[in-house]
């Protein structure tokens, strides 16, 4: 849901400040949230602000989706090794 969500906001994004049909606009969009970076090179000031920001959040989806997905699994390794348990 997350994924879906930041990739319609990214080609919205697209769409409004740099005029890109939609095709591009999903293919920019879903590289940056990929962390491969933009394909078409922003043109506008509304558009460099919009990637510029757009990167940063995408960043910051990964390493907290990514934390997400990895806590389960390391908080049952830990209680397997018992760390944590000092009584």
């Amino acid at each position: 849901m997350i994924l879906a969500v930041s990739l319609a906001v990214g080609m919205a994004g697209y769409r409004e400040f740099e005029r890109l049909q939609w095709d591009s606009s999903f293919l920019n969009s879903a590289m940056l949230l990929g962390g491969m970076g933009p394909v078409d090179a922003p043109q506008t000031r509304g558009g460099k602000l919009f990637a510029g920001f757009y990167a940063l959040y995408a960043g910051l989806v990964f390493i907290v989706v990514g934390g997400l997905v990895i806590a389960p699994a390391l908080h049952r390794l830990l209680h397997r090794v018992h760390l944590g348990d000092e009584t």
